[in-house]
């Protein structure tokens, strides 16, 4: 049996479109050159020259949020509590088994940009690709965002997953979900146009404010999902372990097997 294992990650760019002004990392790259003078200072009289081709180390100096690059976001991210009104979990809480099981690609890329999916949305494709949900599988949306990832339309772009769609998700034991998107949620711009024209606050950030009935985790910024077939794939996306934080950051990748 052969094993391919497809990378569903964006990198941490400093030069990329990937989060609203004044979110985005900021990288600083130190080359070898440059560190050669703190090498040399752990060895008292050492002259950087007499370090192999003069060089030390390389480091990049990095200034980031939680939820930049591709990372997954825990219950707290999204409100204090979860499950209907007990404390929501941290990141460094989340149950590893949570982060590592069958995956599932919904394909929603022919949904415009701003659309809400809805149950009924989940269902026909779920129907479409001959899946049946079990628990603990890891679905992931498929979304037109996923072209868009450094372009300035980004944070824009493809649909999102509302409430009742989560909800959907969730009530059959899915416990972590995906996008190619900057958000599991319509993006911003078109939910600030449905609050504006309703005046229902309900509208906004529907999809996370779902885990305030049932706990859960989702995957965003995730790349390459069109490399993915519909189901018959492991998904590991264990997050880097931040004390009480909201989210971490996380290598996500594809196990196929054939």
């Amino acid at each position: 049996m052969a094993r391919r294992f497809i990378d569903i990650s964006v990198k941490l760019q400093d030069d990329i479109q990937s989060d609203p002004p004044g979110f985005g990392p900021q990288i600083e790259y130190v080359d070898h050159k440059t560190t050669a003078p703190q090498m040399a200072q752990f060895f008292p009289g050492l002259p950087p020259s007499d370090l192999p081709d003069g060089e030390g180390w390389s480091i990049e100096l990095i200034k980031l949020t939680t939820h930049n690059g591709t990372h997954l976001d825990a219950p707290y991210h999204f409100a204090s509590t979860m499950d209907g009104g007990k404390r929501a979990i941290t990141v460094d809480e989340v149950p590893l088994e949570w982060c590592f099981a069958p995956g599932v690609k919904l394909d929603f890329r022919h949904f415009a940009d701003g659309y809400v999916a809805t149950a009924a949305d989940v269902e026909a494709e779920l129907k479409r690709i001959g899946h049946t949900l079990k628990p603990l599988d890891i679905v992931l949306v498929n979304t037109r965002a996923g072209a868009r990832y450094g372009q300035d339309d980004y944070i824009n772009s493809g649909c999102g997953v509302g409430r009742e769609a989560t909800l959907y998700l969730l009530e059959k034991g899915v416990r972590v979900t995906g996008t190619d998107g900057w958000s599991w949620d319509a993006p911003f711009s078109f939910t600030k146009g449905v609050y504006e024209k309703t005046g229902n606050p309900k509208v906004i950030w529907e999809g996370h404010k779902a885990g305030r009935e049932i706990g859960y985790c989702h995957l965003e910024k995730l790349s390459n999902l069109e490399a993915l077939p519909p189901y018959g794939f492991t998904v590991s996306c264990f997050p880097v372990k931040i004390k009480a934080a909201s989210a971490g950051w996380t290598r996500a990748v594809a196990i196929v097997e054939s």
